[in-house]
C-alpha cells in the first residue's frame, strides 16, 4: 500500500537562510508534497534591512532545493516591517484552488497577507497552521500595554489555528498559559543546516582567521553576532568586557546598525578600543570564520524570541552566553552543561 503524500502550502514572508534549510528538508520527505509561496523575495534579492541599517542580500542559495513561487505584492509601499507592506491577494486563489491538505503560514499575523491566507483556508475547510516565535508576552517596544493586549487577543487568535507551531519549549509554555489546548501545540524547533555549518567550520584555520583582525592565536575572544540595535543590548557586552579586564582578551562585533558609532565612542571612553573589533555586516558564507575565531558567543538581548545565532555558534565550537530573555535558552546551550545564562542587563 502506497504511503499517502500530504500536499502542503507554505506561505512565507521572504526567503531566509533558516527557512530555506527547513524547506529543503521538507522537500526531501517522501510523505510531503510542498509548495513554498513567497510574499517578497527580499533577502534573495537586495533590500534595505532596517535592523542592519543597510541593504542586504544573503550570499548563499536561498531558492534552491525546493519548489517555490513568488506572489505579486500589491502593497503601495512594500516593506517587511509594515502590516500593509505585504499585500498578496493571489494567495486566496492559491489556497482555494490548490487542493492542499494544509496551509502553513510563516508570514506572521502582522501582515495583511496572513489574514487573506487564513480566511481562504478557513472558508475552504483547509487545515491552517501558524504560530509565533515568542516565549513571553512583553514586546520589543510599547511598554506593558502591549503585553496586556496580547494577553487578551492572543488566546482568541491562536484558537483559530488547527495547530499552533512554536520553535521553543518556552513557546509551548506560553501557549499553555494562554489556554491553548495541549493537543494543538506543536514544537517545531528553529534549525540550521547542521552539516553545512560543521563542514564550513572544519575548514577554517582559526589562527589565520584571528590574524586577519590582529588577534593573537591564544587570546580569549568573545563575539557579539547581532544587529547593532538597542534591543540586542550590545553596549552591555562592551561594558562587561571592559569590567572583566581579562588580560589579552578581545571583543568582536559582527553586525551593523544604528549603535555602531555609539559602540566605537564608548569603547574609546572605556579605554578598550584597541581590543575591540567592529567587523560590520558579515554575510552568511563568512560567518563560520567569525565564529571559529571566537571562544564564546555573547547574546545579551532584552528581546530575543529565539536567537538562531546560538545554533550557528555552537556548531562552530563557540560556547553561548545568553541573557534570560533569549528564547534559545530553553533548548540550546543549557547552563552548566554547554552554555551560560545571565540576567538581562546584569540584574
Amino acid at each position: 500500500m502506497r504511503e499517502r503524500r500530504y500536499r502542503v502550502l507554505l506561505v512565507a514572508a521572504h526567503p531566509t537562510q533558516y527557512g530555506a534549510a527547513a524547506f529543503r528538508q521538507m522537500a526531501r520527505d517522501s510523505r510531503l508534497e510542498i509548495q513554498v509561496a513567497y510574499c517578497s523575495l527580499q533577502g534573495a534579492e537586495p533590500g534595505y534591512d532596517t535592523g542592519f541599517s543597510r541593504e542586504v542580500q544573503w550570499d548563499i542559495p536561498l531558492l534552491e532545493g525546493y519548489p517555490w513561487i513568488a506572489l505579486r505584492n500589491r502593497s503601495a509601499r512594500p516593506r517587511l516591517e509594515r502590516f500593509w507592506g505585504l499585500v498578496n491577494p493571489e494567495v486566496w486563489r492559491l489556497v482555494r484552488t490548490g487542493s492542499y491538505d494544509a496551509v502553513v503560514m510563516y508570514t506572521g499575523y502582522r501582515y495583511a497577507t496572513f489574514w487573506i491566507a487564513l480566511a481562504a483556508a478557513k472558508s475552504g475547510k483547509i487545515a491552517a497552521l501558524f504560530g509565533t516565535d515568542a516565549h513571553e508576552l512583553p514586546a520589543r517596544s510599547g511598554g506593558g500595554w502591549k503585553a496586556r493586549l496580547k494577553g487578551i487577543v492572543w488566546p482568541r487568535l491562536f484558537r483559530l489555528a488547527d495547530a499552533v507551531i512554536v520553535p521553543s519549549t518556552g513557546g509551548v509554555q506560553l501557549m499553555r498559559s494562554l489556554g491553548i489546548a495541549e493537543r494543538r501545540i506543536v514544537l517545531t524547533p528553529y534549525v540550521v543546516d547542521n552539516d553545512w555549518w560543521t563542514q564550513a567550520a572544519a575548514q577554517i584555520d582559526r589562527s589565520a582567521a584571528r590574524a586577519r583582525w590582529g588577534i593573537p592565536p591564544d587570546a580569549p575572544v568573545a563575539l557579539v553576532s547581532a544587529k547593532l540595535q538597542p534591543w540586542k543590548r550590545p553596549l552591555d557586552a562592551l561594558a562587561a568586557f571592559a569590567r572583566a579586564r581579562v588580560a589579552g582578551s578581545y571583543l568582536l562585533f559582527a553586525g551593523d546598525g544604528q549603535l555602531r558609532g555609539t559602540i566605537e565612542r564608548e569603547a574609546a571612553r572605556l579605554g578598550v578600543e584597541g581590543r575591540v573589533r567592529l567587523l560590520g555586516f558579515v554575510n552568511q558564507s563568512e560567518l563560520p570564520e567569525v565564529y571559529r575565531a571566537a571562544d564564546v558567543l555573547v547574546l545579551p538581548s532584552d528581546y530575543e524570541p529565539f536567537g538562531v545565532v546560538v545554533n550557528e555558534a555552537m556548531l562552530c565550537g563557540c560556547i553561548p552566553v545568553v541573557s534570560d530573555h533569549v528564547g534559545a535558552r530553553y533548548d540550546l546551550g543549557r547552563a552548566g552543561a554547554n552554555g551560560v545564562r545571565l540576567p538581562c542587563g546584569g540584574r
